[in-house]
C-alpha cells in the first residue's frame, strides 16, 4: 500500500463522513439558530428551551435520514471489504 492509496482512502473516508453527516449536523444548526433569534426576540433565557427543539429535531433527522445514511455506509464499507485484498500486501 503506498501513500497514495493512503491519502485516497482517507479522503474517501472524509468525505463519506461529511455526507452522512450533514443533514443531521445542519438540522441541529439551523434549529439551534431559530431558538437563538426567538430567544434574542423575546428575552427568554431558559437553558431547556434550547436543548428540547434540537433534540426533537434530530430524532426527526434521524428518523427522515436514518435509512440513507445507513445505505451510504454500507456501499462505504462494502467497497472497503471488497477491495482489501488491495491494500494489504
Amino acid at each position: 500500500m503506498n501513500l497514495d492509496q493512503v491519502i485516497t482512502l482517507v479522503e474517501q473516508m472524509l468525505k463519506t463522513s461529511l455526507i452522512v453527516g450533514a443533514p443531521v449536523l445542519a438540522t441541529a444548526f439551523f434549529v439551534g439558530m431559530l431558538v437563538s433569534i426567538f430567544q434574542a426576540a423575546t428575552q427568554i433565557h431558559e437553558m431547556t428551551l434550547t436543548f428540547i427543539p434540537k433534540i426533537v429535531a434530530t430524532v426527526v433527522a434521524l428518523i427522515v435520514f436514518g435509512s440513507w445514511m445507513f445505505v451510504t455506509l454500507r456501499d462505504y464499507f462494502y467497497t472497503i471489504f471488497v477491495n482489501i485484498h488491495l491494500y494489504i500486501k
